[in-house]
């Protein structure tokens, strides 16, 4: 299975929070106070994050196994 991550689209995002709140790593954070971002070493690509979102503004992509163990 590949692995995951949480991706927020900055031109929807609203910089609320939610997502952050929600994310059990403390992956996501609100980049000043303009749009979330993810720190993609933390991400395990639960999605509570997606789930969370109001704007739905985060979207979960497949990373490049090399990529996610590099």
């Amino acid at each position: 299975m590949a692995k995951r991550k949480a991706n927020p689209v900055k031109s929807i995002c609203v910089a609320c929070g939610v997502c952050a709140l929600q994310c059990p790593r403390d992956a996501v954070s609100i980049y000043k106070g303009c749009y979330a971002v993810v720190d993609a070493i933390k991400c395990v690509g639960c999605g509570l994050c997606k789930k969370a979102c109001p704007a739905d503004a985060i979207t979960l992509e497949d990373v490049d196994s090399e990529v996610a163990n590099g």
